[in-house]
């Protein structure tokens, strides 16, 4: 039997937590002693104090934790649960973090306004090329919306190109479209260059992208979560030089792929021009 001293002690939690616990119901004392009202408890009431503070660490409410071990749920629906609610915790924590990340992007955005250089702006021709491609959609523009849909796109063409031997002839190039109204969710188009000819019963299309006379460029160096400065300066410049948007602009991957961080990735921003 051990006092409660010495059992706040072996469960590595604090008296108060356990005079808490008691007067919840969760773990009761083994005996009290009438006299002192001492608080004694058994070394295998630890298993359950153990549970307790699992469940409790997990995000459980202590009503929940109490259902539950009230259930009297056997160690392996134990270990199950646990591994569930460890999973959605840890999604929940990677959603955090992309937010958190996107919210640090954002200020980085508006920490260098006016300082992108129009000198990085380069206005050339973008000639026609064929790509095989891949489509899906994402509910916004938001690299956190992107992302989860453009990378497994880009998986899948190139194991589908594989199979089909069919070899890229250069860099990935992908282009984003509104439907129309401008109300819906975005088509996100992920190609490479090929030189083939559409087949029946190909997973991907065939897409010929037409010759671009006048196209306002800016390259990006580092992650996507950082394109959107970039995009922004490149926007205004378009403005301020007296042209207007002339169709969807394209990310053209210089360097990028499983075997590049991104923060060592290269991206082309090109926006087709026409005059304002």
């Amino acid at each position: 039997m051990l006092s409660i001293g010495d059992f706040a002690r072996h469960g590595h939690v604090s008296v108060r937590m356990l005079r808490h616990y008691d007067q919840l119901g969760l773990l009761t004392p083994d005996r009290v002693d009438q006299t002192t009202g001492y608080r004694y408890y058994r070394v295998d009431q630890l298993s359950r104090l153990n549970r307790v503070i699992a469940l409790k660490d997990l995000g459980f409410t202590l009503d929940q934790v109490r259902s539950i071990l009230d259930e009297q749920v056997d160690a392996a629906e134990l270990r199950g649960m646990l591994r569930l609610r460890r999973t959605e915790l840890a999604a929940d924590i990677a959603a955090a973090r992309q937010r958190l990340n996107q919210v640090e992007a954002r200020l980085r955005i508006i920490e260098s306004e006016g300082r992108m250089p129009s000198t990085d702006v380069v206005v050339k021709n973008l000639p026609a090329v064929r790509i095989a491609e891949l489509t899906g959609t994402a509910s916004d523009f938001a690299p956190g919306s992107i992302s989860p849909v453009i990378g497994p796109l880009y998986d899948r063409l190139f194991a589908v190109l594989g199979q089909a031997g069919v070899h890229p002839v250069g860099p990935t190039i992908a282009y984003y479209e509104l439907p129309e109204g401008e109300d819906g969710p975005i088509i996100i188009h992920a190609g490479v260059p090929v030189n083939t000819e559409a087949a029946p019963g190909q997973e991907f299309a065939i897409v010929d992208l037409p010759e671009v006379p006048q196209a306002a460029t800016l390259v990006h160096h580092g992650s996507m979560m950082e394109i959107g400065g970039p995009f922004q300066a490149l926007a205004k410049w378009v403005e301020t030089n007296g042209y207007r948007p002339a169709g969807p602009s394209r990310e053209f991957y210089l360097v990028a792929g499983p075997d590049h961080d991104q923060s060592d990735w290269v991206t082309e921003l090109q926006q087709p021009l026409a005059q304002a």
